[in-house]
């Protein structure tokens, strides 16, 4: 039984887990403000900019291990659920010691595409330089992140992201403000601590599956670990879901562009309201990732009742919290733009969509939701191809509407992008449905 009370127990540690990552953000830009210089403050910018799209490419490692260990669980396969879990972990530690590896290239790459003056781009290299170190740590927490929303545990995830920032700021600021390292300080505080991180989740982890082993054979058997047809099954997940990230990026990517080519001020308003976008995603997400489990666990135990209660429940949390949050950036947004920015430019342009963006907000948990119940159940074929046939109508709507309305028709398409990613999902919901009867 999968009341409302139990899928708020679930969702309520991962938005506050969530919520905690930008603190780590402040931390970093009011360590170097009040320590550093303006070189400084530039340089942790854009290479924090660089470690956000990276390891955004590679969130698949969270969303792929969340579906694999959430239906092995369901169908009370223990020994799944490990294998599953190492083979993510394996993948996760590759990939990382490639980006160790290729660093030099990755920072080429980066800094080839990335504008700044020749001073800040020193420094951001040095600072990139240092951290790509945690690379393979980072990626293994994500992977640890996976598994641990797969069985359930958002209050061991909760810890676990309470635990790693805390150390983080704190190291930061005895490094860059105590120590004086500046920006290299900075990246070390969070190579060590992305890496204790790495070690304290894993150990969880290893405890959490030893305790729930239920079969005599190995803890991990390599012979099921290189299983090919299951690593090629892991790797198109993975693919697909890569895809679709890729896809989300260069999205709102070129929604940022022609923000940028309308002025500066308009830019800016953009970007203020994105940060209300952002926040609310947090609260979004708690139910998504919450839906990912349990759904997953209903495929899993082939248990159709229990996966449309957790559709159903799940979907009126998301949908009316939504509804409050899209309620409260109409009502409140107008106080909130003149918190965030003092400029009458910035703040009028922002004013001007700020009905967009409150739209925008209350729509979205629809997206949101039907990620959650198509990663739960591995269905990331699906949720690729929505991706692209969503890309591909924003700017086909985006283009003819920028040019009529400016800012304003880039908020309206903006909005048509995630109805059509909710769209072009519930298309092949029933699909899906019908299949987990059919098993």
């Amino acid at each position: 039984m999968h009341s409302y009370r139990k899928i708020f127990a679930r969702a309520w540690p991962i938005m506050i887990a969530n919520s905690v990552v930008p603190l780590l953000g402040i931390a970093d830009t009011a360590v170097i403000g009040r320590t550093g210089s303006v070189q400084d403050l530039g340089a942790i910018a854009l290479g924090a900019l660089v470690f956000s799209f990276v390891y955004w490419t590679f969130g698949f490692l969270r969303m792929g291990t969340t579906g694999f260990v959430a239906q092995a669980s369901g169908a009370g396969k223990q020994l799944e659920v490990r294998v599953s879990v190492g083979r993510a972990l394996l993948m996760a530690l590759l990939l990382g010691a490639g980006l160790v590896i290729l660093q030099l290239p990755v920072a080429w790459i980066a800094f080839s595409i990335l504008d700044g003056s020749a001073e800040v781009e020193t420094i951001a290299r040095q600072y990139v330089l240092i951290r790509i170190w945690g690379a393979p740590a980072a990626l293994t927490s994500f992977a640890i992140s996976g598994a641990l929303i797969g069985l359930g545990r958002s209050r061991t995830l909760l810890a676990l992201q309470i635990f790693t920032n805390g150390l983080n700021i704190a190291l930061d600021v005895l490094f860059a403000g105590v120590y004086g390292w500046g920006t290299q300080g900075i990246a070390a505080g969070t190579l060590i601590a992305e890496w204790s991180a790495a070690v304290v989740g894993g150990y969880l982890l290893l405890r959490l599956l030893r305790a729930q082993q239920d079969d005599s054979g190995p803890f991990m058997p390599w012979r099921l670990l290189r299983n090919a047809a299951e690593l090629l099954r892991t790797l198109r997940v993975h693919a697909d879901i890569m895809i679709r990230t890729l896809l989300m990026l260069i999205a709102f990517g070129w929604f940022t562009q022609q923000g940028a080519r309308m002025g500066e001020a308009t830019l800016a308003a953009n970007h203020v309201l994105l940060q209300f976008i952002f926040f609310s995603a947090f609260f979004l997400d708690g139910y998504a990732f919450a839906t990912e489990s349990l759904v997953g666990a209903a495929i899993g135990a082939r248990d159709r009742c229990a996966f449309d209660e957790v559709v159903r429940r799940s979907s009126v949390l998301a949908g009316i919290t939504g509804l409050l949050l899209g309620l409260g950036w109409w009502l409140f947004g107008e106080s909130a733009i003149e918190f965030m920015t003092h400029l009458p430019a910035v703040q009028n342009a922002a004013i001007a969509v700020l009905p967009c963006a409150a739209l925008y907000v209350a729509v979205s948990a629809a997206a949101f939701q039907l990620d959650g119940i198509f990663i739960g159940a591995t269905r990331t074929r699906e949720m690729r191809n929505a991706s692209l046939y969503s890309f591909i109508g924003f700017i086909a709507i985006g283009l003819p509407l920028v040019s009529a309305a400016q800012n304003q028709g880039l908020w309206v398409a903006f909005i048509a992008y995630v109805v059509l990613r909710a769209i072009t999902l519930w298309a092949v919901y029933p699909r899906l449905r019908s299949e987990i009867a059919a098993r």
